[in-house]
């Protein structure tokens, strides 16, 4: 088919290369909490102080620069502390420069496509590839002007990615925006000052194995306790030898708790971050640690028990059972989920919908689970939909990134395999192939639904089109075998019958006797007494 573009192949998407849990952090005393605030507020001056040497630097940072920061910051915390900050100064400003190069590659889609609709006459309608011109003369001079606009802020954005500048904000340029739009934001002005001062805190170590308890910064024993290095001026804090200080309470990790206590008992890296929820109230603490890149399972062996096509939507996720052949088995399953309010409120709406997922793939046995790989990224533009607010405001609401990431990390503990497919004409060709020859009288195949069926089979190297049944009267020898997804060896499948003279395969050799006496004439001297058959004695030999 011509104008379709060419499709990737299905690939089996790696395991999570990590390990993240969090736990409260309970029974504290006022003494504690007051120290905990000391200790946050301390290091993250440092952490402040070195992020804006490690801007400044820009691109001629390198080992010896990195050294020159850590001796700065040894003595007024540790060289524990030193190393975590200067280690995390780096990493915030590789991620700002992930993104700095991330919008400009969305500035010049933007450039293009605006260049581009400008370039065509008033009122000329678009391709099925390419957008058209603009409807009126206000519309154009409007869009003129946005592409002054957007030139000028991608020439800024270059030159600042050719100096290494970036616009970094410890705490988060959302809530440093909404100081001055407090009641847009719901917050006043000691609410506000409460959770910036909470967000710039910085209370957090990286693991080192062969330690005790794999973190000599922050260590938390297999009991449960926890204890913190005190930096070098709040020394005299210190309830315990060595400049420690020994929390009141003590922490429990439910979720994935014998994982991390098998890891700290081998005095292996854990990291540790402490940090206070202004609006709970509440202390909590998250352990990390690395492990092993799982496996990837070959693609055959995960589709050996068949595999369940899976379509994301902005609301609901569509999915369908497919057996070895490529054939959806029983209903289709819907698990919704609700994407309004906060972001907390969102994240466990995913891993509900998710949850029940993963149980409905383990009780039908399947081991592998087909998803698209997509990426919205380019799709969310004005520049590209314009005036479709909804269309943009629905594609944006679908939570692919952190879906497949959530679904990735939870497979992995239930030997799910999840495989990724290129979504190009999935929906359309599932609705075309799918979705009528599925709906029934006690089932309402929706677009997703056969969606769904689509992205399974691509996942199993089939084509989404449904096999064409060949005409009436050749249904059984005429066209070959019905069922095109079968193997030759494979039990039960329907061939050709084998062509043996008879009538049962119509195939009469050209010297056979007739096989049936003439007819009762009407007269009655030849009338006989009753039909008689006659047919050959070696009619079917096998």
């Amino acid at each position: 088919m011509a104008g379709l573009r060419e499709l990737a192949a299905p690939f089996v998407v790696c395991g999570p290369s990590g390990t993240t849990v969090r736990t409260r952090l309970k029974q504290l005393t006022d003494v504690d909490v007051e120290v905990l605030r000391q200790v946050g507020a301390h290091l993250g001056t440092l952490a402040s102080r070195d992020l804006k040497a490690r801007c400044r630097a820009g691109l001629g940072h390198d080992a010896g620069a990195w050294a020159v920061r850590k001796r700065e910051l040894t003595p007024v915390s540790s060289a524990r502390w030193a190393g975590a900050i200067t280690k995390a100064s780096h990493d915030q400003w590789a991620l700002a420069r992930r993104c700095a190069h991330a919008h400009i590659q969305s500035l010049e889609a933007g450039v293009r496509t605006l260049r581009h609709r400008l370039s065509l006459p008033l009122g000329q309608k678009g391709s099925k590839h390419a957008p058209g011109g603009y409807r009126n003369r206000r519309e154009w001079h409007a869009k003129a002007r946005r592409l002054h606009v957007l030139e000028d802020r991608l020439q800024r954005a270059r030159a600042d990615w050719e100096t290494g500048t970036v616009h970094v904000v410890r705490g988060g340029k959302r809530l440093a925006r909404a100081r001055h739009h407090l009641t847009d934001a719901g917050l006043t002005e000691a609410r506000w000052r409460e959770r910036w001062e909470a967000e710039r805190w910085f209370v957090q170590a990286d693991g080192e194995s062969g330690k005790r308890f794999g973190n000599e910064t922050i260590r938390i024993a297999p009991d449960g306790e926890v204890s913190v290095r005190l930096p070098a001026p709040l020394a005299h804090l210190a309830n315990a030898a060595h400049g420690r200080y020994v929390l009141t309470g003590r922490v429990t990790f439910a979720h994935r708790g014998q994982a991390w206590a098998d890891r700290v008992a081998a005095h292996r890296a854990v990291a540790y971050r402490i940090h206070y929820d202004t609006t709970r109230g509440r202390w909590y603490v998250t352990a990390s640690w690395q492990k092993p890149v799982t496996r990837t399972v070959p693609t055959a062996a995960a589709l050996a028990e068949g595999v369940i096509g899976v379509d994301m939507n902005a609301d609901h996720l569509a999915a369908w059972h497919l057996d070895t052949h490529g054939n959806p088995v029983g209903d289709p399953r819907r698990f919704s989920y609700d994407l309004t309010g906060p972001a907390t409120h969102r994240d466990a709406q995913v891993r509900h919908a998710l949850t029940r997922l993963l149980h409905w793939a383990t009780a039908s046995g399947v081991k592998a689970i087909a998803v698209e790989d997509l990426d919205f990224t380019a799709e969310k533009t004005r520049e590209k939909h314009g005036a479709r607010r909804r269309f943009r405001q629905l594609v944006s609401g679908i939570p692919t990134g952190r879906l497949r990431a959530r679904l990735t990390s939870m497979a992995d503990q239930t030997g799910i395999t999840i495989i990724a497919v290129d979504p190009a004409y999935t929906s359309r060709w599932g609705a075309q192939h799918w979705q009528k020859p599925l709906t029934i009288s006690t089932r309402k195949t929706t677009r997703h639904d056969a969606a769904s069926i689509a992205i399974g089979r691509r996942a199993q190297g089939y084509p989404v089109r449904r096999r064409t049944a060949p005409p009436r009267t050749h249904q059984s020898d005429g066209c070959g075998h019905r069922t095109a997804q079968a193997e030759p060896e494979t039990p039960g499948r329907e061939g050709p019958r084998p062509r043996i003279p008879g009538p049962r395969t119509r195939s009469v050799p050209p010297d056979t006797e007739r096989t049936r006496a003439t007819r009762t004439p009407n007269t009655v001297r030849d009338v006989r007494s009753k039909q008689e058959w006659v047919q050959d004695s070696l009619l079917l030999t096998e």
